[in-house]
């Protein structure tokens, strides 16, 4: 296992699609990460961490003053853990594992208290909570251009009706192949994209309010009550406990 800490200040860096052998572990402190494969888009919130299986094509999106940790695990040692790409809530023994993980040198020697400590790290990574942050992605290219639009402007509250039309389709067939590639509805789909890109908006500095304006809300009210009712909280709450008191004051 191989850890190394990674901190920058940057206006947007995109690892395009790659795949490594190894299962690379990439743990957020501080900065949101993306993450797609394909059929799929993750989020990485602050003190959480996103775990990709070995030979997974992906890639990586970020943005901002980014701190975190990245860790690359032999699959042979690693059994037990995740066969797909998922989030993970990060414990704090688990943040600290990966820190102390970072100092080993690269060639540490077997048996001995590095052996231990790696050992322990991938005993909490296959307990930890799974996250709810994925956002599946249709491969259909009628879709992907709903998609591309939708992201370009979320404010656009048009109905599935609107959106069909824009892509060629029919309400009804719009409904099924939604379904069929994402397992969700139009309407959950379109809210868990919400929740996404609220998030990166978030730990980037935006404010409550500014969130909701700019994913077409007509109040920061009824954005907060979208927000609890996916995630069990409040924005401001959900981002503090992740950022520290710093986030409440700033929010």
């Amino acid at each position: 296992m191989i850890t190394y800490g990674i901190t920058t200040v940057t206006t947007g860096v995109e690892l395009d699609f790659h795949s490594h052998r190894k299962a690379q572990l990439l743990l957020s402190l501080r900065g949101v990460l993306t993450c797609e494969l394909e059929g799929g888009l993750w989020i990485v919130p602050p003190q959480s961490a996103i775990w990709i299986p070995g030979d997974v094509s992906h890639s990586v999106k970020a943005a901002g003053e980014i701190e975190g940790y990245n860790a690359f695990i032999d699959p042979a040692v690693a059994p037990n853990l995740p066969a797909n790409c998922c989030t993970i809530s990060v414990t704090p023994l688990l943040r600290e594992l990966l820190v102390r993980s970072a100092s080993f040198p690269i060639a540490y020697p077997e048996g001995g208290m590095e052996t231990h400590l790696v050992a322990l790290l991938l005993d909490e990574v296959a307990v930890a909570p799974v996250g709810k942050l994925h956002l599946p992605m249709p491969t259909d290219r009628r879709l992907r251009k709903i998609v591309d639009m939708m992201m370009a402007d979320p404010s656009d509250q048009g109905t599935m009706e609107i959106w069909a039309k824009r892509a060629g389709l029919s309400e009804r067939t719009l409904a099924r192949m939604i379904a069929r590639q994402t397992g969700m509805t139009f309407g959950r789909w379109r809210q868990q994209l919400n929740i996404v890109l609220a998030l990166q908006w978030l730990a980037s500095g935006a404010t409550i309010q500014q969130v909701a304006m700019d994913l077409g809300y007509e109040s920061a009210g009824s954005f907060v009550t979208m927000f609890r009712k996916a995630l069990g909280t409040t924005p401001g709450r959900y981002m503090a406990e992740r950022q520290g008191p710093l986030a409440s004051a700033r929010i």
